[in-house]
């Protein structure tokens, strides 16, 4: 059921710009609508409509973010909604009309979802520039497994994760991150996160998958875990609207070379799927 419940989010994931439907997943299942509803609330917290919607509203909040040449009108149709529909849904969602959101987004600095009492300060396209490479990435073979919940419980799901299977890591595994929100878009309750651990191609366990490969925009991260929202946002924020990329998918990988827990700093990859 768990590998069903992750097919169905991955397939909602990959059509969210269509006009899909509760009943469409439903019978992309071969199950009844009903049927499929309870179960994906039972797993998820969520019904399948909420889910979707819940979405919509997050994701096109990102687009808002990143594509500031695009219309926010354009952006609303793109998930669906009419101009007035759209503005209407996401004030109702995010608590600031889609306008507001945009400006809000167009400034140099953000109050840290992780501490409310942190406003994080970006640097320039430059900056992040210098420190960006552009690379073609193989397919890669992980084995994963999807959460959804709170951010704060990422790190015990990890030791879980790797503790279960210590046994087939190797002094070149790496753990890698798949994510589809944005911790300053999204409720801090609600990440959508693959953890990921590289694998054999003919490793024979169940929840295997292919992270596919292409163009990357790669940043490299070295320092203290706190300070790891203030890059990330100024990368998409800043170097992201301005680099004349586009993202090709709707997630970001974070690949881990080294992490010092002892003093809460990490060697991490953003890497950004671009066309």
């Amino acid at each position: 059921m768990k590998k069903l419940i992750n097919d169905c989010i991955d397939y909602i994931l990959r059509h969210l710009d269509e006009n899909i439907t509760a009943k469409d997943i439903a019978d992309e299942f071969n199950y009844s609508e009903f049927y499929f509803n309870r179960v994906f609330k039972s797993e998820t917290g969520e019904s399948l409509y909420a889910f979707i919607k819940r979405l919509k509203m997050e994701q096109s909040a990102i687009d808002i973010k990143i594509r500031k040449n695009k219309s926010i009108t354009d952006i609303g149709v793109d998930y669906g909604y009419s101009s007035s529909n759209y503005s209407s849904a996401f004030r109702k969602h995010h608590e600031v009309s889609p306008a507001e959101f945009r400006k809000s987004a167009n400034q140099k600095s953000a109050l840290n979802p992780f501490n409310k009492n942190k406003l994080d300060s970006f640097e320039s396209f430059n900056y992040y520039n210098s420190k960006i490479q552009i690379q073609v990435l193989e397919d890669t073979t992980v084995i994963y497994e999807k959460t959804i919940g709170n951010y704060y419980e990422l790190k015990k799901k990890w030791h879980l994760f790797i503790e279960t299977y210590k046994g087939i890591i190797k002094p070149d595994t790496l753990m890698l991150e798949r994510f589809y929100d944005d911790p300053a878009v999204s409720s801090l309750n609600c990440c959508i996160c693959d953890l990921c651990m590289t694998v054999d191609k003919n490793c024979n366990l169940k929840n295997i998958t292919t992270i596919k490969g292409g163009k990357f925009a790669i940043y490299k991260f070295e320092g203290k875990i706190q300070n790891i929202f203030r890059d990330v946002q100024g990368v998409f924020r800043i170097w992201l609207p301005q680099s004349g990329y586009e993202m090709a998918e709707r997630y970001g990988l974070n690949i881990y070379r080294n992490i010092d827990e002892a003093n809460g700093e990490v060697i991490m990859e953003l890497c950004i799927p671009i066309k």
